[in-house]
């Protein structure tokens, strides 16, 4: 009897250390309000999308982790208070991505093009960025998205152009 207690015990104490550093992996909630995004593209036709808007910290910490899906239409805009070089990565993103950097105005200057789920690499705006739009991976080719054209939101200034 003491034995089968013994050896419930050693059991009980691996699992619990092989299922803490899942337990701890687990993600906190972090909640993203929505709104409608429009890309205006230089040939004149323009793309409507439908983003949850990470402006805090911790949104942009979490950004679109841990999805397994993206619709074509929806994405995520992340908006930083100033204008700099900005550096993504894929950590615990599960859906290639396209990343779509742009200034302060709102136009493109790069598209990172179908990024690598999982990656810790690092993906650089190659300039100076106020914000970055991720879509689902292979959007932006297949609309026509390049670098030039506009991201026109509420949180930017009006398109002049």
């Amino acid at each position: 009897m003491m034995r089968r207690f013994f050896l419930f015990l050693c059991f009980l104490c691996f699992f619990i250390t092989e299922a803490l550093p899942v337990i701890t992996e687990v993600p906190s909630p972090v909640t993203f309000e929505v709104s409608r995004l429009i890309i205006s593209g230089a040939d004149g036709r323009d793309h409507s999308f439908t983003v949850e808007l990470a402006l805090s910290a911790p949104q942009r910490a979490r950004g679109l982790m841990f999805r397994d899906r993206l619709a074509r239409d929806a994405g995520m805009l992340f908006l930083w208070e100033d204008e700099a070089p900005r550096r993504m990565w894929m950590k615990n993103t599960m859906v290639p991505l396209d990343m779509i950097f742009f200034d302060k105005e709102g136009r493109i200057i790069h598209i990172e093009h179908t990024a690598t789920p999982y990656t810790e690499q690092t993906i650089s705006s190659g300039g100076a960025a106020q914000g970055v739009l991720e879509l689902a991976g292979g959007t932006s080719r297949l609309l026509g998205i390049v670098a030039g054209d506009w991201v026109v939101h509420p949180l930017l200034p009006p398109l002049a152009r």
